[in-house]
């Protein structure tokens, strides 16, 4: 029986994958071929969605892009055993956008079926919560240290000194709980594991559960990811099935649970302290810091609030050790990034590497440079709160410590490209109207300062007192960095102040000469 894998991935459903789903189907049984259809994640080259596989004695075979229109004339061509056909892109692992990948924390996704744990098993699933039982708590906690891994939700805080402070602060109970509220513009990681491995998290919460003494996990999921919910709640349930999770974890007498909750879609509920909040039941607002989440998180225990990226990586960092995680990456950015290239971009996708590449080589070798063909003007780096970075700062490595030098942000590895058609005052305008829509409320530079930014801005195209207007915009950004309570008014000045400096022309075309301009 041939086996052909048609993704369940979200950026595949998009595109058409359940209507070419049915074809294939159709055409299979009006043909009299009995198939095996596997619902993987997606491989990651979003540009060949949907990319379907066949399972043939020399590897997977893909075509890309597609559609129920194309499903007769693949049967025709034989791609049950492969065969050629003008979609045919060859073994889909010794394409270079995939064979040149360092897959780490993604090794799984694309080639499993993401809610089979019997899949996940066969291909390495497990051996880092096996490992976590063998050498207990602190050694679990000694290894992420030595790992390096830092949080992929943007902060880069070493993930094992929060497992360290939660695990050492006196409590009753502790908690383990999931970021995976991903709304920045341009980023996919987070719902590409969960669509495409969802076990991986449920084996990182576990090992962090086991680490810090906690019983219970929560995923606190984004409302805009339904496909990601069903996902979740089937390996959830096979994963309390199997024993994975409940009183006796894999038989080792430990006691751990997860629960997923959807928050409701406010982008602010990002930020661990207003996640806790809305965990909790209550309205999505900031809490004050101190005290922190690691000393006083959920229903004010200690508890690791974690992407999901931190948490999935994890069970590699058990199985292979923290020293060959930190092997790779440069400086103290260790291990891999999922880089998520979108915009206006020839190659988009995921693609994990060690950090180190430049920013140009991801842009223009991985990413192929624009798609319209026209030159890169401007890249946003980690999500609509990034700065934008003009192709003069290209030789900047993909490293947290590089970036910041730059007055810059890796966040959650998100980069969106534009072309030369940009227009960074709007840009810098969609920013400060951005934090205005999502912000909480809670503090005065944040609510106020991004509604006035969005107003200053306005008189800066319009060419009202436009080098005054400058001045005040820039004394306004500075009040929101180092005055909001969180990172969204901290850092909704960073696209306004990088536009700023890379594109000045950009805020005063009003006062320009018609030949100027």
């Amino acid at each position: 029986m041939t086996k052909i894998y048609v993704p369940r991935d979200m950026a595949a459903l998009a595109v058409g994958a359940k209507r070419v789903l049915a074809a294939i189907e159709k055409e299979a049984a009006a043909r009299g071929e009995t198939i095996q259809i596997i619902r993987n994640g997606s491989r990651g080259l979003l540009w060949l969605e949907p990319l379907v596989e066949v399972e043939t004695p020399e590897g997977r075979i893909g075509y890309g892009n597609v559609k129920p229109s194309d499903v007769p004339s693949l049967f025709d061509a034989g791609f049950l055993k492969g065969g050629a056909h003008p979609l045919s892109i060859g073994k889909v692992e010794e394409h270079p956008y995939w064979a040149k990948q360092t897959r780490v924390t993604f090794e799984r996704v694309g080639i499993i079926d993401p809610v089979n744990l019997d899949d996940y098993v066969a291909h390495g699933g497990g051996q880092g919560l096996a490992k976590a039982f063998e050498i207990g708590p602190a050694k679990v906690i000694e290894e992420v240290t030595k790992s390096g891994l830092r949080g992929r939700g943007g902060a880069g805080f070493p993930a094992g000194i929060k497992w360290k402070t939660v695990a050492d602060a006196p409590a009753d109970r502790r908690y383990v709980v999931t970021n995976a509220d991903e709304g920045d513009s341009g980023t996919f990681a987070d719902r590409m594991v969960m669509e495409g491995d969802p076990f991986v998290l449920i084996e990182g919460m576990t090992i962090c559960g086991y680490a810090i003494g906690a019983s219970k996990g929560f995923i606190y999921l984004r409302a805009e990811y339904p496909q990601c919910a069903e996902v979740l709640t089937e390996a959830l349930e096979a994963a309390r099935k199997a024993g994975w999770l409940g009183e006796n974890v894999r038989g080792s007498g430990f006691a751990f649970d997860i629960e997923l909750r959807i928050g409701a879609g406010a982008y602010v509920c990002g930020e661990e302290t207003s996640l806790l909040e809305s965990l909790e039941g209550h309205r999505g607002i900031v809490r004050v810091k101190p005290p922190l989440p690691a000393h006083v998180g959920f229903m004010g225990r200690p508890t690791v609030v974690n992407n999901v990226l931190t948490l999935a990586t994890a069970p590699a960092i058990l199985a292979k050790g923290g020293e060959y995680y930190a092997s790779l990456g440069v400086g103290r950015s260790r291990g891999t990034m999922p880089l998520q290239i979108a915009g206006n971009v020839k190659f988009g996708g995921l693609y994990e590497t060690p950090f180190g590449l430049t920013l140009g080589e991801i842009v223009n070798d991985i990413g192929g440079g624009t798609l319209t063909g026209r030159p890169v003007r401007a890249v946003q780096c980690g999500g609509p709160l990034g700065a934008y970075v003009p192709p003069s700062l290209f030789d900047t490595p993909f490293d947290y410590e590089a970036f910041q030098k730059h007055d810059s942000l890796i966040g959650h590895g998100g980069l969106v490209v534009f072309d030369d058609t940009v227009d960074m005052a709007q840009m810098a305008r969609f920013g400060m109207e951005f934090c205005a829509i999502e912000s909480c409320g809670k503090c005065t530079p944040c609510r106020i300062g991004s509604t006035r930014g969005v107003e200053t801005i306005d008189k800066i195209v319009e060419g009202v007192d436009v080098e005054a207007n400058i001045e005040l915009l820039s004394d306004l950004c500075n009040t929101m960095k180092f005055g909001s309570l969180c990172a969204l008014g901290g850092f909704a000045p960073y696209p306004v102040e990088s536009a700023l400096r890379h594109y000045p022309e950009d805020f005063r075309k009003a006062t320009l000469p018609a030949a100027a301009e």
